[in-house]
């Protein structure tokens, strides 16, 4: 089994979009006008409306109700690319920081309130 995506619901597909454009520095795919994705070597990070979720009635995932997920991309160099989306984030979690397992972090939530993390391995 391979890990394919992960899928967050929103109520504003176009500016969830946009600010992961923004993070990511890639335009999203748009197959239809309910869902968008971001492909990359190791996974997927779809963005969809409640739409796509609907045949599952009152056990479909909500928008904007995450408080257990964190989403996390690799990166080489997590100051700069802080420095490059930090004007546009509207709140962050973690400044730039050394973690104790010597991973470099930056964390700050989407529109939707999700966390997500920034990060770069150490180099040894």
């Amino acid at each position: 089994m391979d890990f394919a995506s992960i899928r967050i619901i929103t109520d504003d597909l176009d500016r969830l979009v946009s600010f992961y454009e923004l993070v990511t520095d890639v335009a999203a795919n748009r197959p239809a006008p309910v869902f968008a994705e971001f492909r990359t070597a190791t996974g997927t990070l779809a963005i969809a409306t409640p739409a796509t979720v609907a045949m599952l009635g009152d056990g479909a995932p909500r928008p904007g109700s995450n408080a257990s997920v964190i989403i996390e991309f690799l990166v080489p160099d997590v100051d700069a690319e802080f420095d490059r989306i930090k004007s546009s984030l509207a709140e962050i979690v973690l400044e730039p920081t050394t973690m104790p397992w010597g991973n470099r972090s930056t964390m700050f939530r989407d529109p939707d309130g999700n966390v997500i993390n920034i990060f770069s391995r150490p180099t040894v």
